[in-house]
């Protein structure tokens, strides 16, 4: 007999999301098979020096570091990285889905068709994504036959060769430099997680709390959608407020998701922001050309590959990734101009003294309250 969750796992095709991706996944650069290896051993050689650069500058303890593997991966296991990493943290949504529609045979077959209906949609935006990301901080997928992980409760470093090197042609700068830039800005989502014990528990909490809020009856999606498609026609530019300048996946939220969203946003533009800072703050002494580096690489950010691009990322909230990287790199390097290195690390105490929204974009706030009120 099959168990709930087996059967709310069944609610999408899993198999097939990853046979969908690695199908429809664009081929990396060309490259030999010596380059290849040379490649994959350089980004470990620089995952493994960027661990005391980025911990000297950052004053971050970090003992649990070498608990946590660095993977060099192509796209079709980055892919299987992150099918791996849905299926744990959806997991009490899919139940909850399941435990909605109820049994029976028509709802079974009914379960059968949604789930590869959905394992295809998946693979078509993993598929879009994996030639995209160049490394990833892994923190919430368990281990795996095609990616050994580590222990439990712990994280893995993915860095996703083809996409380091097709970037570094693209921009025609020095390959070294721009493979231990990378490294630094990875290993420093690391060092994040590995010297907060409490920050894995936190982020899952509110992702599950976002989850938990995702209304599942169809008829109530549906209106929204349609509230959606009736903002998009208003034809508000981005910066406004309101729902002109949302994505859809913004849009189909209840008032308690972006609520919930708006704390999860703080905490992912401090993250990002973070390692940008540090990324660029180590540069200097360990990448001769990063001035270089940073000001293509901003460019690449800011233009996008082409309009289908531009268009994709604005549907899934990629666009507000990139305002992440933007507006946190700022509100660290505000703070850290105010009160240094040490007073900026207070940001880790507890999730009390995490940044909010606001604060993101206002860092004297932050400075006031958790400074000048601890300090008084």
């Amino acid at each position: 007999m099959t168990s709930i969750g087996g059967a709310a796992q069944g609610m999408v095709d899993w198999n097939l999301a990853v046979a969908t991706a690695t199908r429809l996944v664009r081929p990396g650069p060309e490259v030999s098979r010596d380059e290849a290896r040379a490649i994959v051993a350089e980004l470990r050689r620089h995952a493994k020096s960027s661990e005391e650069h980025v911990r000297s500058f950052t004053q971050m303890a970090t003992e649990a570091v070498h608990d946590t593997p660095v993977l060099v991966v192509d796209r079709p296991g980055w892919v299987r990285a992150n099918v791996a990493g849905f299926r744990e943290v959806l997991k009490p949504l899919l139940e909850k889905m399941h435990e909605r529609r109820g049994g029976g045979p028509a709802n079974a077959m009914l379960g059968a068709v949604g789930g590869k209906v959905t394992g295809v949609e998946l693979g078509m935006l993993l598929s879009f994504l994996a030639s995209r990301v160049l490394g990833q901080y892994e923190t919430f997928a368990p281990p795996t036959k095609e990616l050994p992980g580590s222990a439990e409760g712990g994280g893995r470093l993915l860095l996703v060769a083809p996409n380091i090197v097709h970037v570094e042609r693209e921009l025609d700068v020095d390959p070294h430099d721009f493979r231990l830039w990378v490294c630094l800005h990875e290993e420093t989502h690391r060092t994040q997680f590995t010297g907060v014990p409490w920050l894995r528990d936190h982020l899952e909490g509110e992702i599950q709390s976002f989850l938990g809020e995702t209304e599942v009856d169809p008829m109530t999606v549906l209106e929204r959608f349609r509230e959606a498609a009736s903002a998009l026609a208003g034809n508000k530019s981005e910066d406004e407020e309101g729902e002109g300048g949302r994505s859809l996946v913004e849009i189909v939220q209840t008032p308690a998701q972006r609520e919930i969203l708006g704390r999860l946003t703080a905490v992912m533009s401090l993250l990002e922001g973070h390692a940008d800072y540090v990324m660029d703050g180590v540069g200097p002494d360990v990448v001769p050309s990063v001035g270089e580096i940073r000001e293509k690489f901003q460019q690449r950010r800011a233009k996008g590959a082409s309009r289908l691009d531009m268009a994709l990322r604005k549907l899934l909230g990629l666009d507000a990734k990139l305002r992440q990287y933007r507006d946190g790199e700022r509100f660290v390097r505000a703070v850290v101009d105010e009160v240094g290195m040490d007073g900026f690390n207070r940001v880790w105490t507890s999730p009390n003294t995490l940044p909010t929204k606001s604060e993101i974009a206002k860092p004297a706030d932050w400075v006031a309250r958790v400074h000048r009120k601890a300090d008084s």
